[in-house]
């Protein structure tokens, strides 16, 4: 009791405090505003723009064709109540990246450099105590210090792009801005039915990225086509859960792996201050992965793989794939306020194989309010959802299961995620976030490993602060 208490207080004391700014804002006035350096659109929003002498080394470095930047998330949450154990936890990221332009520093027109770094901390909450599929917390993984992505990038004026080196395709596939930009959930940025179905962890995505190469073509201002082949399994894990392990600093550079294809097309509209209409983008996509996938129910006899008689060898598939769709969409826009300030929605759906995949169906969706409070005009306010449905194979296994061992097990079904979440900047490049998470059937509604005796893992409440800064 009292651990669940000091959770609610620290949540509760979170968002009092973000009142508290607020009201002392209106009451004062604005701050004086410093003789600050005017710094590019590009190296906003950072906390340099708020201290002369730091913006002043920012810009000195961004006009030399370099751009240093560091980002720290310090996260404090806890499930009061549902998973298999109750508990708080810390989590914290130092996100390190130095990107070159060498056309300014070599004279190589178009082409750029980018070289980044994780310094993770802390314990991971979903891991240890609910064992849910959609991470709480974006940033959780296990504790350590490594490379991310190292690439090179050419560009050829405005009509396309390649890129090659150890590359992650989570910034740049099946991306929703309205999704990925505000919530604390992993799922918001690259979704459950990819974490769960691609090898590795779920493919080139945070905190492992592998060799690869990213075209883009952008035949006009509209219109963007995406496609990407990765090495298929970034640590050489497969479904194990050991990739973190097998690669603990992001150096394996592994290139012999089953290759991961991805293709996207993006088409965008009213996305200037001036436009007469909302904005908008659509996003249509899909991925095929070249590797050997195992069926979740059957075995190469035909059997079920619950069957004692059965020969226990999981029948194998050629290939996995999948396909997507995304939009976010502007509903109402702020008078006087640029294209994504007011009222804006996302929604996102997925399906894949059912007979070689844990999840078959995803989708999630969610409502954003942008800058609508005017003593508060940075500040975002949302409420999302998503759905991870597992396959019907795997039920059918649960079933054969229960009948075979003459026990009553729960049939693993769904997992349902529900955010509510607020984002204040305090400054430029420094925001605190307040967060609060339900989670229904952790697991997918699988037995509880600690007390199987209860059923299902107990549904979890989840509550966050999160503070971020930039430089």
């Amino acid at each position: 009791m009292r651990l669940n208490g000091l959770i609610c207080t620290l949540f509760v004391t979170g968002w009092f405090a973000l009142f508290g700014i607020a009201h002392a804002q209106d009451a004062i006035g604005d701050p004086p505003v410093p003789e600050n350096v005017a710094l590019p659109p590009e190296l906003l929003p950072t906390i340099a723009s708020s201290v002369p002498a730091l913006g002043e080394f920012k810009k000195r470095l961004y006009d030399l064709g370099y751009n240093l930047q560091f980002s720290y998330f310090a996260d404090g949450l806890g499930n009061p109540t549902g998973g298999v154990k109750q508990g708080a936890a810390y989590e914290g990221l130092l996100y390190m990246v130095l990107d070159a332009d060498l056309a300014k520093i070599a004279g190589l027109d178009g082409l750029s450099f980018r070289v980044n770094a994780y310094q993770i901390q802390g314990r991971q909450l979903s891991a240890y105590n609910i064992l849910n599929l959609t991470t709480v917390d974006s940033i959780e993984a296990r504790p350590a210090t490594r490379l991310f992505e190292l690439w090179v990038e050419q560009k050829f004026g405005d009509l396309a792009s390649i890129r090659v080196g150890q590359l992650s395709a989570d910034n740049q596939f099946f991306l929703s801005e309205f999704g990925s930009n505000l919530y604390v959930n992993s799922t918001f940025g690259w979704p459950t039915i990819f974490s769960a179905d691609l090898p590795g962890g779920g493919g080139p995505n945070y905190p492992l990225a592998t060799p690869g190469v990213r075209l883009i073509v952008t035949p006009n201002d509209h219109l963007a086509l995406l496609a990407g082949l990765y090495n298929g399994d970034p640590a050489g894990s497969g479904f194990t859960g050991l990739e973190q392990i097998k690669d603990p600093s992001g150096l394996n550079f592994r290139l012999q792996d089953p290759p991961l294809l991805m293709a996207e097309a993006q088409y965008t509209y009213n996305q200037d201050k001036t436009a007469p209409g909302l904005a908008g983008t659509i996003k249509f996509g899909g991925w095929y992965h070249f590797g050997p996938f195992n069926d979740v129910h059957f075995s190469i006899d035909g059997k079920s793989l619950a069957n004692p008689l059965s020969d226990d060898v999981a029948k194998t598939h050629s290939g996995d794939f999948g396909v997507y769709a995304a939009i976010d969409q502007m509903l109402w826009r702020l008078p006087g306020g640029g294209p994504k300030k007011g009222a804006g929605a996302f929604a996102r759906v997925s399906v894949s194989p059912a007979d070689r995949n844990l999840i078959d169906f995803y989708a999630d969706a969610g409502i954003n309010f942008m800058g609508l409070w005017d003593i508060r005009p940075d500040d975002n306010f949302g409420l999302a959802a998503s759905f991870s449905r597992l396959s019907p194979g795997l039920r059918e296994f649960d079933s054969d299961t229960a009948f075979f061992t003459k026990t009553g097990l729960p049939l693993r079904n769904y997992e349902l995620v529900a955010e509510l979440t607020y984002q204040a900047q305090i400054v430029a490049g420094w925001t605190i976030q307040p967060d609060f998470q339900y989670i229904f059937h952790p697991g997918g509604g699988t037995v509880d490993p600690i007390n199987p005796f209860i059923g299902r893992i107990p549904d979890a409440a989840v509550f966050v602060l999160r503070t971020q800064i930039s430089f």
